[in-house]
């Protein structure tokens, strides 16, 4: 289709749009989930935040009973990563994503000596299956034993990406403990998950997803999104059936003709972000919402990604929450100073947020620090 041209803030508040961010949504959890692929859950708090920051209504509850349940699944996904997302994108995704853990061994170096996958997959599926769940240093523990020779962190990094595990749902407060123990994807599932590479069909249906949910989106894009490399061509490909645009470097950015591209001036409301926020993620140049001198602020060096609170559709400042006997308290760091309605709201939809993570505190309070 004939390019047109969309500027920062119009890409900006497209993609709020879509991550329900201009407006909460009414959609069950398990709904959301699946339009957004899946939420980044390198802890176990973040997804709950992230969905309480999107729907209208939203308690744990909504995400652990179908995680209980197994219509979400907590798995090695984008990036290789843990993410909470559906069993069914799982399924049909993890072999477009096959790739990224392929070549992630490649990090092993020397520490690979004498490592034989197809032994070690082979192992670890039999002893998950018939001992499981197991946390990996348990797994590493068992498989050492047999492959004594063996870097251990190499024996278990091969079995993480080699064969498709889930995190196992437990009773604690946020479904899992810091150190979950996995399963194998196909047993919990009762169905097999092929680790053999997708086709170009399933892939131009991962890419059309990506863009319902971050669009509009360059190639570079959907590469640092989804972890997978020469994605250009295959968006090239899709040409035909894809709005093209160009923003106001002139870059070509690709979209769906019929997703949604708000007005530049259309309202963003104050919203929480939680750490590691897969929209702080979903793209190569994140200027559409992180200011690029504030980029190093959230993403630090060791590659923790800070919550961020989100102000007309920009990032303005970083928080936190701690607990202590006299009650919670929800910290704003923010970047710059802030407009008085931009204090007020945060000082409003702070509190309600400590209501949802601390509901048992004593008190709960609001402190926005002086900027850095």
């Amino acid at each position: 289709m004939t390019d047109e041209q969309i500027t920062l803030r119009g890409l900006g508040r497209a993609t709020l749009a879509r991550q329900f961010l201009l407006e909460r949504a009414t959609l069950p959890p398990v709904e959301a989930v699946a339009a957004l692929v899946g939420l980044q859950a390198q802890e176990a708090r973040p997804p709950h935040i992230g969905l309480w920051s999107r729907l209208a209504e939203y308690d744990r509850a909504g995400m652990l009973a179908p995680l209980r349940d197994r219509a979400l699944v907590r798995a090695p996904f984008l990036r290789g990563t843990l993410h909470v997302t559906t069993a069914g994108d799982y399924r049909q995704f993890r072999p477009a994503l096959q790739p990224v853990f392929a070549g992630a061994l490649k990090v092993l170096g020397d520490r690979a000596a004498g490592l034989e996958v197809p032994a070690v997959v082979a192992e670890a599926e039999r002893i998950l299956v018939a001992d499981g769940p197991l946390t990996f240093t348990e797994v590493r523990d068992r498989l050492q034993a047999i492959f004594p020779d063996v870097n251990e962190r190499a024996l278990g990094f091969a079995v993480r990406m080699n064969l498709p595990v889930v995190m196992a749902p437990t009773a604690d407060v946020w479904g899992f403990p810091s150190d979950a123990a996995f399963t194998p994807a196909a047993h919990w599932l009762g169905e097999p998950v092929s680790v053999e590479a997708a086709d170009s069909q399933v892939t131009a249906e991962f890419l059309r997803r990506y863009l319902a949910a971050f669009g509009p989106a360059t190639a570079a894009d959907a590469q640092t999104w989804s972890g997978l490399q020469k994605l250009a061509p295959v968006l090239r490909g899709m040409r035909k059936e894809l709005l093209v645009l160009r923003d106001e470097r002139g870059r070509e950015l690709f979209d769906l003709p019929d997703a949604p591209r708000p007005d530049p001036d259309t309202p963003a409301p104050l919203r929480f972000l939680p750490e590691f926020d897969h929209l702080v993620l979903g793209h190569a140049d994140r200027t559409r919402l992180i200011p690029e001198s504030y980029r190093g602020r959230i993403v630090t060096k060791n590659l923790r990604v800070r919550a961020t609170v989100l102000w007309d559709g920009q990032a303005v400042a970083i928080w936190r929450w701690t607990v202590a006997k006299r009650g919670a308290t929800l910290t704003v760091e923010p970047f710059a100073p802030l407009p008085r309605a931009a204090v007020r709201e945060i000082g409003a939809e702070g509190e309600r947020l400590l209501h949802f993570v601390e509901p048992d505190a004593a008190a709960h309070a609001v402190v926005i620090a002086d900027p850095a």
